[in-house]
């Protein structure tokens, strides 16, 4: 893990800016979790920011949300994978989901923001590419994580789960866990230019 501070190498004349701590993983995976969800809780604080979204698709990484969030009231919106890939076994489980219902957690299953809908079955088929498939495919330059981030976001946006005007912080990663961290401003798929990425926690530096 490599911690960077942005440095104060700019003239007096080119206006505000905040100092903010990035975590930069050497590489992405579950074992950056407990990091990756400390930093977030943190700038959660600073922030004042009060609803999270996080990826989870057998509940690990929302089960530590919710440890990490819950004392200080933040809402955790667990956001997991569509039933589409049940075969692969990436589906979260009935009796899981009930678990982190009754801890209070919010759960949402949806379609897919970024693939994995009608436009991805049209690619799959006859070839080309699908815009939300170019926008996934964009937001893997910086990591998956960065594109489940994303996603998740806009999916629970959709549900009307998210308070719009406030800001989101949003936790994806790759594979299993957590280890890629953004602050949000939240939209709908459908008002997806007025999604922002306003700053990035944590990341793999390899994506």
């Amino acid at each position: 893990m490599i911690s960077m501070r942005l440095t104060n190498t700019l003239s007096p004349g080119c206006g505000n800016f905040m100092e903010i701590k990035t975590l930069v993983f050497e590489r992405g995976g579950k074992h950056n979790t407990d990091a990756a969800l400390q930093i977030a809780h943190q700038r959660a604080r600073a922030l004042g920011i009060r609803q999270v979204v996080v990826a989870s698709s057998h509940g690990y990484t929302a089960r530590q949300a919710h440890t990490r969030f819950a004392p200080d009231g933040v809402r955790v919106i667990v956001v997991s994978i569509c039933h589409s890939w049940e075969s692969e076994g990436w589906v979260m489980s009935r009796e899981t989901k009930a678990e982190l219902e009754g801890l209070g957690v919010v759960v949402h299953t949806g379609v897919h923001a970024l693939g994995d809908g009608v436009g991805s079955a049209f690619s799959s088929k006859h070839g080309g590419r699908a815009p939300e498939e170019i926008v996934r495919d964009t937001l893997y330059r910086f990591s998956q994580g960065m594109k489940v981030a994303v996603e998740c976001t806009l999916m629970a946006a959709d549900a009307g789960l998210l308070d719009m005007d406030q800001e989101v912080i949003a936790i994806g990663g790759t594979g299993e866990g957590a280890d890629t961290v953004i602050v949000c401003r939240p939209a709908y798929a459908r008002t997806f230019h007025q999604f922002e990425v306003r700053e990035i926690l944590a990341k793999p530096r390899v994506p």
